[in-house]
């Protein structure tokens, strides 16, 4: 039993590296692969907007599988039988061959965050655009889930956990796409967050208690002599700090996330959205042509960016219109609430 686990582990392994390869083989660079009990998911840095790339990006993961299950079938005599998955007794290579085979075709079931999902999108991204392409395969994907947990009353209450993760993933990958839509011509500046209360590098982990708890922040950007963005420090730091009883003199310097990325404040709100999700950091820094902080970028802040466009767009056309008349615009003055910062580390 423990070596067809590790075996099936190892073909779950080798179905998200296929993704990984292909993906490299386009230019798109894959930091890291998530496992579940039922597959695994290899994050991309960038989503490719052509649809034949994100066709064969998707499409390499079941493929591996086939390959495998192929393999097994010509080299090793095993057989395709349903009583392979639920009877012990049955020869290891006709089990595998069988779960590849589940595998691929579990994999390709056209809902987020499957591999399916994205052949439907890049399917539809041929005649409908990238955007309306996303929206037509969530609305999919939210129905197969609706599916999946009907069926999972009277079958198996397994499915209904598979449908609560297609759901969010579905409706993730469209609130993605919808921020990277919208925010494709507005400048940075005007979903930063301009006022905000800072600690100079040299401040210790006491000084950032103190500073939670007298503003409602949960990132604080950390300030070098030179006044330069040094990093920026999340609660959540300050907190793990405290449960590992560190020294409370300790400098915020050794806790801090010292590596932001920066913008210029000329920049395009796409931009750090990208920086966001390929850097997975809690904010993107926006400078000025000295170099020194002029606001940051959050997740939160392009969420609340997104809830207003949804309501009004024509605002954000002005905003369009405005940025491209006069080059720039002033930025819009926000305060960070005490809502959580989205972020993943």
């Amino acid at each position: 039993m423990l070596i067809f686990i590790l075996a099936v582990f190892a073909c779950i392994v080798a179905h998200e590296f296929g993704h990984v390869l292909v993906a490299r083989a386009f230019g798109v660079t894959t930091p890291d692969i998530t496992l579940y009990p039922f597959g695994g998911v290899a994050r991309l840095n960038t989503i490719p907007q052509e649809p034949v790339q994100e066709f064969l990006i998707a499409i390499a993961g079941p493929a591996v599988n086939i390959v495998i299950m192929a393999g097994l079938l010509m080299l090793a005599g095993a057989t395709l039988t349903a009583s392979a998955l639920s009877h012990e007794q049955a020869d290891l290579a006709s089990r595998l061959a069988t779960t590849n085979l589940v595998l691929a075709v579990f994999n390709l079931i056209p809902a987020f965050p499957m591999d399916g999902g994205r052949v439907l999108r890049a399917a539809l991204s041929t005649r409908f655009g990238f955007e309306h392409a996303t929206s037509l395969a969530a609305t999919v994907g939210h129905w197969i889930a609706l599916a999946l947990a009907v069926i999972g009353l009277f079958v198996n209450p397994m499915l209904i956990v598979i449908a609560v993760f297609i759901l969010f993933a579905a409706t993730a990958e469209l609130q993605a796409t919808s921020v990277r839509a919208f925010s494709k011509d507005l400048p940075a500046e005007r979903a930063m967050i301009t006022e905000f209360a800072t600690l100079p590098a040299a401040a210790t982990i006491a000084d950032a208690v103190q500073k939670f708890l007298h503003t409602s922040q949960k990132v604080i950007p950390i300030i070098a002599e030179s006044g330069s963005v040094a990093g920026v420090l999340e609660i959540g730091d300050v907190v793990r700090a405290l449960h590992a009883q560190q020294d409370e003199s300790r400098p915020v310097a050794d806790i801090m996330y010292s590596e932001i990325p920066t913008l210029s404040s000329r920049a395009k709100l796409d931009q750090a959205f990208r920086l966001l999700q390929e850097k997975a950091v809690p904010a993107v820094a926006i400078v000025d042509d000295d170099a020194r902080l002029a606001g940051l970028v959050t997740l939160e802040t392009l969420g609340e960016m997104l809830l207003l466009h949804d309501v009004s767009a024509s605002v954000f056309d002005g905003m369009r219109s405005h940025s491209r008349q006069e080059g720039g615009v002033r930025p819009i003055e926000r305060r960070q609430d005490a809502r959580h910062v989205a972020s993943t580390r």
